[in-house]
């Protein structure tokens, strides 16, 4: 019995060793932590559960057979964060560079099976050379059938990727289906093809770290959702997420013990505002000032900063806000905020987080660049996410709110459930000088007239009161008391019940 029990141990020490002592040096000299480390540090201590340790690969080609590690290049298993389970993979670079074979393919999908049976997140530690090039067509069918449950998943469990080293060809569409992708700066790399395949085909000089690095994918493409320090920041900041994530789309986000009155004033909030219609003021300053505690978790921070995304907590419970940013592009949506926005509505939708909506928006960008891009349709992304979202919707308009973009931006004609705006808004079709310009167009030459007309629109119709008396706008509130509104309004939806007409599915303006 005693040598049975130390040949486990020994089995044991020889899979947790993965690649040995000097792969796990070279691991550590690049800045980069093991399989293991990350694990331990993602979990609660002592809580990870570990699956198929002893798994080895069955490939025979090419001499591979010579090597057959325990685990073949990944650590699966489960554990807790804060207490509440999820499922966790993490590839270890190591043994075979974290390639992915067949066996490789076969552990992951079990724990993306269990985690949908049992309704509990999955996240996975990316950091691999690709497909094994020795298994071929069996490690790009591994691929797919991660593919596949990344699919299944999507909308049932929050699924979270973190890029902790390169991650390239077919590789990247399994974090690329997940809810949020993060990656660890200097040491991680995403894209379809490398450096020297972009230089074979299209004589494109680039480098790793400029065609898919994580500046590249958290400011142009917007694959990425934040972009961490270190592979220990990475890890605590995704504790962080799953905090304000519920387990499953069965369940409601956790409700955690806050010590901010839900009452709280802030009359410093009467002066956000400034006098100039046309000077901008940072609106992370009334998010903050909204939240339990200031908390906001910010999603894709540096991505079309003109509109700003992520999770704050109110009465202890997650909200997910949309705010556009007047201190860029005077926070008017595009094509780009059209998107990041109405991903995240769609997010939030799908796992029945609430939606707080900040509005100061003068319209779309005007220009070629956006209507040749394709603005049309992805603005109607975002519109079409907040009309098919059945979550609570509480909408603050702080200033302007024009035109379709006021259509778009949570309105009440897109089932808000509370809209509030602040006496400083201004509700209308266009802004003053451009209406005037077109309904007076014979007076143009007359520089008093036009005054007169400008001050006249602006007297009628630059305020929040013709919205109002139609119903549009269920309150103008104080904005000193905006936590408490907001608040009390979230907490008189909980009950809320709304379903939209069966269909298989819907069909986006992709």
């Amino acid at each position: 019995m005693t040598d049975i029990l130390q040949e486990l141990e020994d089995r044991r020490a020889d899979a947790r060793a993965g690649g040995g002592a000097k792969r796990v040096e070279a691991q550590h000299t690049k800045g980069k932590l093991t399989a293991r480390e990350r694990i331990e540090l993602l979990l609660d201590e002592g809580s990870f559960e570990e699956f198929d340790m002893f798994v080895k690969h069955r490939a025979t080609d090419f001499g591979i057979d010579a090597q057959r590690p325990p685990g073949d290049g990944v650590v699966t298993g489960w554990g807790t964060v804060n207490g509440r389970m999820i499922y966790v993979f993490a590839q270890d670079f190591t043994v075979f560079g974290g390639s992915l074979s067949e066996t490789h393919a076969q552990k992951i999908c079990k724990i993306m099976d269990m985690a949908l049976q049992n309704g509990a997140p999955v996240i996975g530690l990316n950091d691999s050379g690709g497909a094994r090039i020795q298994e071929g067509v069996a490690s790009l069918a591994g691929y797919a059938e991660v593919f596949q449950r990344n699919i299944m998943a999507s909308g049932v469990v929050p699924q979270i990727s973190v890029i902790m080293g390169p991650c390239a060809g077919g590789a990247v569409y399994s974090p690329a289906m997940t809810d949020f992708i993060f990656m660890v700066k200097d040491s991680s790399y995403m894209f379809v093809t490398g450096p020297d395949v972009v230089k074979t085909v299209t004589n494109e000089v680039v480098t790793a770290e400029e065609l898919g690095g994580a500046s590249t994918h958290t400011k142009k493409s917007s694959v990425a959702d934040g972009a961490f320090e270190d592979d220990a920041e990475a890890m605590m900041e995704v504790r962080r997420l799953i905090d304000f994530l519920p387990a499953s789309n069965r369940e409601k986000p956790p409700v955690r013990p806050f010590f901010d009155s839900p009452d709280r004033i802030d009359h410093s909030l009467d002066t956000l505002i400034p006098d100039n219609a046309n000077a901008p003021y940072d609106m992370k300053e009334l998010i903050h000032k909204l939240a339990d505690e200031g908390d906001f978790y910010e999603i894709q921070e540096e991505y079309a900063k003109n509109i700003l995304t992520g999770f704050i907590r109110l009465e202890g419970s997650t909200v997910g806000v949309v705010a556009n940013q007047p201190m860029v592009l005077a926070g008017c949506l595009d094509i780009d905020s059209s998107r990041k926005a109405a991903r995240f509505v769609r997010f939030c939708d799908a796992f029945s987080i609430p939606i707080l909506t900040l509005v100061d928006v003068p319209g779309f960008l005007p220009g070629t660049a956006q209507e040749y891009g394709g603005v049309i349709k992805h603005g109607a992304k975002l519109l079409y996410a907040y009309g098919e979202a059945t979550v609570p919707k509480v909408t603050v308009i702080t200033r302007k709110a024009y035109g379709g973009a006021y259509d778009v931006m949570a309105s009440k004609h897109l089932r808000g459930d509370f809209n509030y705006a602040w006496p400083t808004a201004e509700i209308a079709v266009m802004g003053a000088k451009g209406a005037v310009e077109i309904l007076y167009r014979s007076e143009l030459g007359d520089a008093d007239k036009i005054a007169a007309r400008t001050k006249d629109y602006e007297d009628r119709f630059a305020n929040p009161f013709v919205a109002a008396e139609r119903g549009f706008i269920d309150e103008v509130i104080q904005p000193y008391n905006t936590r408490k509104r907001v608040c009390r309004a979230f907490a008189s939806l909980r009950g809320k019940k709304l379903e939209n007409p069966w269909k298989k599915h819907d069909n986006l303006p992709l």
